[in-house]
């Protein structure tokens, strides 16, 4: 197959389907029905972005911020619980779920956090809760139990620096669950992701489950002022993070850049680099609108419509990569076969 002058080659092996915040493509994210979903669609990894309550609980939700993913602005009792915050050196204002008990938590409603892209998931709007990590490893052992197949869980510990400092850390309520219910072991189907450093060396003192640190093609780990993700990448930084790591999640920019038209462009050696390191590579994120696509796999100018993402991912395979975070988990595991 020849895609844009790149020559693709068939990879011989099916890369790990990672859900993206389960199927938020077509379900609001981080709830249980969007974790159901991509299950019945066939994903290999659900992943849940965990924060804390401010009774300890840790909760799916890709920020501490929820006002993009709930309607917690339309609730009067809690008008006076928005505040301006300074997490990981932004500035962010609106409602943080450090500040709410778990039952306040879930006197709350998911929404679409998406909705000019994605205006069909809104018919959802108000249906689900924030689920807790508890309820997430229990829905993914039911479903284990009745489809007769292992279905991973792929926890990335949000902010972590920030939580600990606030007295609310992730990473032990979060080995101290996962060991309960019996994911304790480097071959269980989980991983352990985080953009941070320190809290993934902590981590590799608490449990043998796999980690992951997680890449962008800009910046560096906001608990390391001064490191960089590129300098991180290179050879040399790739063979110290594999001290500590198993694997890297990378942004997709990382392996395959775009060109100056906004075209795929040509591969990095970024997989082959964390390969001779001894990591797995798994990249983010794949998702089908043309709005997230490069300028030669979109298919008209609507950018809600749906583009050629089988042929992105088959890039990206081409080029070596271990699995995938996708929003479209029946395009992401037809794109694996």
């Amino acid at each position: 197959m020849i895609l844009a002058g790149i020559v693709l080659l068939a990879s011989t092996a099916s890369p790990l389907v990672i859900a993206h915040r389960g199927a938020s493509g077509e379900r609001p994210e981080h709830t249980l029905e969007a974790y159901s979903h991509a299950i019945d669609q066939g994903a290999d990894y659900i992943e849940p972005d965990l924060v804390s309550t401010k009774d300890g609980v840790l909760v799916a939700r890709h920020e501490n911020e929820i006002s993009e993913t709930t309607d917690v602005a339309s609730h009067p009792e809690f008008a006076d619980r928005k505040t301006t915050k300074q997490i990981d050196g932004q500035s962010l204002t609106g409602w943080f779920t450090e500040d709410f008990t778990l039952a306040e938590l879930k006197t709350l409603r998911a929404k679409e956090r998406l909705p000019l892209l994605r205006k069909a998931n809104m018919a959802y709007d108000g249906q689900y809760q924030v689920p807790t990590l508890s309820e997430v490893i229990a829905l993914v052992q039911k479903r284990q139990s009745e489809t007769g197949r292992t279905i991973g869980l792929y926890p990335e510990t949000k902010h972590p620096s920030y939580f600990r400092s606030i007295g609310l850390p992730i990473e032990e309520p979060l080995v101290k669950m996962l060991a309960a219910a019996g994911y304790d072991d480097g071959d269980d189907a989980v991983f352990i992701q985080s953009f941070e450093v320190e809290n993934l060396k902590r981590l590799r003192g608490m449990t043998r489950l796999p980690l992951v640190q997680l890449m962008a093609g800009s910046y560096g780990p906001p608990d390391l002022p001064g490191v960089t993700y590129a300098a991180m990448s290179t050879p040399k930084g790739l063979a110290d993070v594999a001290q500590y790591a198993n694997a890297i999640g990378a942004e997709k920019a990382m392996v395959i850049p775009r060109d100056s038209t906004g075209d795929l462009g040509q591969p990095t050696t970024l997989v082959s680099n964390a390969h001779a390191a001894g990591l797995k590579v798994h990249v983010w994120t794949f998702r089908r609108e043309n709005y997230f696509l490069p300028q030669n796999l979109r298919d008209g100018a609507d950018p809600t419509a749906p583009g050629h993402i089988a042929a992105e991912i088959a890039a990206y395979r081409a080029a070596g990569i271990d699995g995938y975070f996708t929003d479209n988990i029946t395009e992401g595991v037809a794109a694996a076969k």
